[in-house]
């Protein structure tokens, strides 16, 4: 059965967000005060196939290799079954 995956990257709270400051700036400029934080990731959709468990436990194993630097990235994943 194949499954829709959406995976949500984003940088740790520890880890500084350049890019997520300059627009955090840039909201501020153009008059949006209320504004306190913008913290710039990635989204991604992925598309398996197999039975949940399976596809549950090769996307983490996705996510540790490849999709999130694991050591200033923290990730999180819902995956449905896919719609027809």
């Amino acid at each position: 059965m194949p499954f829709q995956a959406k995976v949500y990257v984003t940088p740790r709270k520890s880890v500084l967000d350049p890019q997520g400051k300059a627009v955090s700036s840039a909201l501020h400029a153009l008059g949006y005060p209320e504004v306190e934080d913008v913290r710039i990731g990635k989204f991604m959709e992925v598309r398996l196939g197999g039975d949940r468990q399976a596809a549950t436990a090769r996307l983490e194993e996705m996510c540790k290799k490849l999709l999130a630097n694991t050591t200033i990235e923290d990730y999180r994943f819902e995956i449905e079954e896919e719609r027809s």
